[in-house]
């Protein structure tokens, strides 16, 4: 059957090459392309159904990136061997696509939409997921599903200075900056990385030059609708709506509403109480001799609710909660709140509290990374809990969802950046967050706690780490807005922007922000900026009230770590046949050990529980690799008799000859009686064989010599 392919190319500032191609692969979609750079290629599908289902107000759109193991030459690893649910960076990237498409979608469209990209070739050199959310939107582009964009993200890097779009992967490892960013041709959308303590200054240079490659990739998108013909899109009609009932709802609940944002209760119930009051109270007013549509009230009540509480914040200064627009909520923590753990911290701002915990484990507890792009190990985790009871709700225990999964890596990345190097880090390091309560930015909540359980836990980190939630309340008709530090929960789901930054006093070190609206200014992102450098600085520093630097030593349960270096020929020694020798040490001490080459050395990682077992497993593993010296004296044990002599072990695994001649001062004609197998023996090495490398043994060598003076002896 023949087909007929469009393609579009887009250059990069460098002068690489992407392009899109459409017609030619998942043609009974409502939109596909297949997007390539180098070798990379995704393949992009989108459908969407024609009606929504009944009773359905929101867009059930879905959107998951999978990588096809196929795409790098690999099988999967697992008994089944084949692709299974998505892994956590496969979560990440559908999480940075789904923030960037789904506000664009018109409010009133109800039809469940889902997008599946799949990475169906991978470049060792080309990161897919900057070029996911390129698939995604250029996919919508050639369909006729209703959408505002085109979209499209980029990864943005400074490397040795430098800023440049969509670098190799090779090259990124020696970026200080590391940014995905999302935007339409008209304004950023979305922003998400790590940074290397770097300024705002910095940051926003990075966003604003990534803005600019977005614009031409956005243009391309236009264009190609235009070669395939969709640039008219389907009609459709999700809402039935009672504009009379509208009205009467804002006129009879306006005020009420304003009146209730205005009170300034610090309590989220109470303000929830509030406006259930004002609601409740209309629907009781209604006459009894019409039927109303409940849930149109409530729907229209809720953008009462909304308005009123973006003019009180525009029009009074004041917040929800009664605090100035950039006032912090009160802080308070605690360390060391759990004995039994390496380190451990409770983190509260507010009603948003984070019990975290930091556990100190060996190499053998190192992350296992096995996905069609990276294979190795992983030995910084992070794990984020958001149980039902943290809001005061009853739902039922599913494990760890996407919503978990992105708050748990947006702290990682921003503890990480402080984390000592890791050939100074013998350990693999875990961190908990257990959220307890929450009430806007448990997320950052799980920063703080997580930089303050490190230091509880005396791991040498080059310093405190906070994180703040911004918010944005905007009106396009006067002009008027207002930026909101640490932002509630509401203020996040009736505001304009989600924008949070970590990092320490010397700079940011992590961030993420989502825009609700079109058109964010530079004006207002800058001003967001500087109001959250002044936020984290007087975060960080109501957390050094509780604990300032890392504690000098590790708590007296974590296990102790100790290194030790040795030439590659001794490997097999420690190691011994079959792993006899190291798991014998591992079982006369109780210490673990793990030996690795690395640049032609061996490097043994001993960890112990307490000192004893450490310095025994230590002193054996010495005694292996340690090089015998002419003129030591050892004290060795026979191994055979000879009619010659005995051979002793005088270090382990090392036998040198004790010759009859070198037993005592007098001559010896026999050995018989002289000394016994098994017979702890004092020698002194006085040769080694040039050519045979054979040890040469001597007793009499350290004896007094018949009628010497007794200081002689």
């Amino acid at each position: 059957m023949p087909y007929t392919a469009i393609n579009k190319t887009i250059l990069l500032p460098d002068g690489r090459e992407i392009t899109i191609e459409t017609g030619k692969l998942a043609k009974q979609a409502d939109g596909s392309v297949v997007v390539k750079m180098g070798n990379t290629m995704l393949l992009a599908a989108v459908v969407s159904n024609k009606e929504a289902r009944e009773g359905v107000d929101f867009l059930p759109l879905s959107v998951d990136y999978q990588e096809k193991f196929a795409s790098s030459g690999k099988i999967p690893g697992g008994f089944l061997r084949r692709e299974a649910r998505l892994s956590d960076y496969e979560v990440l990237v559908s999480r940075l696509v789904d923030r960037v498409l789904r506000p664009l979608f018109p409010d009133d469209y109800h039809a469940e939409t889902q997008m599946t990209i799949n990475l169906i070739s991978a470049d060792a050199e080309v990161m897919p997921d900057a070029l996911a959310a390129l698939a995604a939107s250029a996919a919508l582009a050639v369909s006729d599903i209703p959408f505002g964009g085109p979209i499209s993200e980029v990864r943005v890097a400074r490397i040795d200075g430098k800023l440049i779009i969509n670098p190799k992967i090779s090259d990124l490892q020696r970026a200080d900056i590391d940014l995905m960013v999302g935007a339409s041709i008209d304004s950023v959308a979305m922003v998400e990385g790590e940074m290397n303590e770097v300024s705002e200054e910095e940051m926003l240079e990075a966003i604003q030059y990534a803005h600019e490659a977005i614009k031409v990739q956005c243009q391309a998108q236009l264009e190609l609708a235009e070669l395939v013909g969709k640039t008219v899109k389907r009609g459709y009609s999700h809402e039935t709506h009672d504009e009379e009932l509208r009205q009467r709802v804002y006129d009879a609940t306006y005020a009420k509403a304003y009146e209730v944002a205005k009170r300034g209760s610090a309590n989220k119930s109470e303000r929830k109480e509030g406006f259930a009051s004002v609601v409740d109270e209309f629907i009781a007013s209604l006459p009894e001799d019409h039927t109303y549509d409940k849930g149109l009230i409530k729907t229209y009540f809720h953008e009462v609710e909304k308005e009123a509480v973006r003019n009180m914040i525009l029009n009074d200064r004041v917040r929800l909660d009664g605090r100035r627009l950039d006032e912090i909520r009160p802080i308070w923590s605690e360390v060391n709140y759990l004995p039994a753990t390496h380190g451990s911290a409770i983190f509260t701002r507010g009603e948003t509290q984070s019990l975290t915990t930091v556990t100190l484990g060996t190499k053998l507890d190192e992350q296992m990374i096995d996905s069609a792009m990276v294979s190795g190990t992983n030995k910084f985790l992070l794990h984020y809990n958001f149980p039902a009871f943290s809001t005061g709700e009853v739902k039922p225990n599913r494990g760890p969802g996407r919503r978990e999964v992105g708050h748990g890596n947006l702290a990682l990345r921003a503890l990480k950046k402080v984390l000592p190097p890791e050939d100074q880090n013998p350990y693999t390091i875990r961190i908990v967050s257990d959220i307890l309560e929450s009430n806007g930015s448990s997320s950052m909540a799980t920063v703080c706690a997580g930089s303050l359980a490190l230091m509880d836990a005396g791991v040498p980190v080059k310093g405190a780490v906070s994180g703040i939630a911004m918010g944005l309340i905007t009106d396009k008709e006067t002009g008027k807005f207002a930026v909101l530090s640490d932002i509630l929960g509401d203020e996040d789901h009736l505001g304009d922007m989600d924008f949070k930054v970590a990092g320490t006093k010397d700079g940011i070190t992590a961030c993420q922000m989502d825009i609700k609206v079109q058109g964010l200014s530079h004006e207002v992102l800058t001003q967001a900026l500087a109001q959250a450098n002044a936020g984290r600085k007087h975060i960080l520093n109501e957390m050094s009230k509780t604990l300032a630097a890392p504690n000098a030593d590790y708590k007296p349960h974590t296990p102790r770590s100790f290194n030790i270096v040795i030439d590659k020929e001794f490997i097999g020694a420690v190691i011994g046949p079959g792993g006899k020798v190291i798991q014998q040490i591992q079982k006369d001490t109780g210490a673990t050990i793990i030996i690795e080459e690395k640049n032609e050395r061996g490097h043994v990682n001993i960890f112990a529980s307490n000192q004893d077992a450490m310095d025994s497993a230590v002193s054996k593993i010495k005694a292996i690799v340690a090089q015998p010296e002419v003129g030591e004296v050892y004290i060795g044990k026979v191994k055979s008799i000879q009619p010659y002599g005995a051979f002793v072990e005088f270090m382990s695994g090392k036998d040198g000859l004790l010759h009859i001649s070198e037993i005592r001062h007098e001559r010896l004609e026999t050995m018989d009686g002289v000394l016994e197998i098994g017979e702890e023996v004092k020698v002194k090495l006085i040769d080694v064989d040039k050519k045979t490398g054979k040890f040469k043994l001597s007793r009499k060598a350290i004896l007094p010599k018949p009628g010497a003076p007794e200081q002689n002896k």
